[in-house]
């Protein structure tokens, strides 16, 4: 033996050299297959439905492993499970169920990639995300690959805020409630008018005031005569004849109509003259 040895030395050197040069070059291929290609996931048996989600999402660009992300020991034992078993459990892989929230801040937190929203320029994730320290998967979906919104998830801290009347007790939050980065107001007027397209923005007394300052659709959606008088016309009952309709159980809605609210003489006609004759309007206020 020692013989053989001796007289193959320089051969058998060679040889593990190379082995050793194949070894690596093998190695080398499988670490980047695992990090780089996407199609080796697709391997696993048990991840068919979500590597078919994942080529149908938004995130379909990114390759898995950016946010599916393991430590070389957990490919290596997850590998031999695999191959000694032929089966894994997906509810105990971190890579599956907790790496990839993790991952989100990495695209999400600085600069928009690949069309997603910067935290950082966003009302809505600056007070939830930096402010309130919650996290993605608190009001994101977990279903696969689909990362949207989950509205259910705002009643969880937001239960008092129920949306009352004229229609819209089934809106979901994100239907008023702004998170883009085109405004820093949480509920802005755009909003509403996306709905409400007839009202009228300009042109009128209060045309310039938030439809919230009088609309509270998480407490009282219409609002009433007393919401006029007790928030911002207080002074109004005793200007002119405003005290003498409101003796005569007229309120201010009967002759101001929403959203017009002036009475000139063009809506006095067939309004004042339904209960006296009918006189110039500039005359009422003194």
């Amino acid at each position: 033996m020692d013989e053989f040895l001796a007289e193959h030395r320089g051969k058998i050197i060679v040889l593990l050299l190379l082995i050793a040069i194949i070894g690596g070059i093998l190695g080398f291929r499988y670490y980047k297959d695992t990090q780089e290609n996407p199609q080796f996931c697709a391997t696993c048996h048990l991840m068919q439905d979500s590597f078919q989600s994942w080529e149908r999402s938004v995130h379909r660009d990114i390759i898995c492993q950016r946010c599916h992300k393991m430590s070389m020991l957990e490919q290596n034992r997850l590998l031999i499970t695999y191959v000694l078993t032929g089966y894994t459990s997906p509810q105990k892989e971190k890579h599956g169920r907790v790496a990839p929230w993790n991952s989100c801040k990495e695209c999400h937190m600085q600069a928009v990639e690949q069309g997603s929203v910067s935290m950082r320029k966003s009302h809505g994730h600056a007070r939830h995300v930096f402010m309130e320290g919650i996290e993605c998967l608190e009001c994101h979906d977990t279903d696969l690959h689909n990362f949207g919104p989950n509205e259910k998830a705002c009643k969880r801290c937001h239960e008092d805020k129920l949306v009352h009347g004229l229609g819209m007790e089934g809106l979901a939050c994100l239907n008023c409630h702004s998170y883009g980065e085109d405004t820093t107001e949480t509920v802005s007027d755009s909003k509403c008018m996306e709905c409400h397209k007839d009202i009228p923005r300009k042109g009128y007394p209060m045309a310039q005031m938030h439809c919230f300052q009088c609309h509270k659709p998480h407490a009282k959606l219409k609002f009433t005569n007393d919401d006029c008088l007790g928030n911002c016309h207080g002074n109004e009952a005793r200007v002119g004849q405003h005290g003498e309709h409101l003796k005569r159980n007229l309120g201010c809605l009967d002759c101001h109509k929403a959203h017009t609210w002036a009475v000139g003489k063009k809506e006095a006609r067939g309004l004042c003259n339904r209960c006296h004759r009918m006189k110039d309007p500039n005359t009422f206020i003194y």
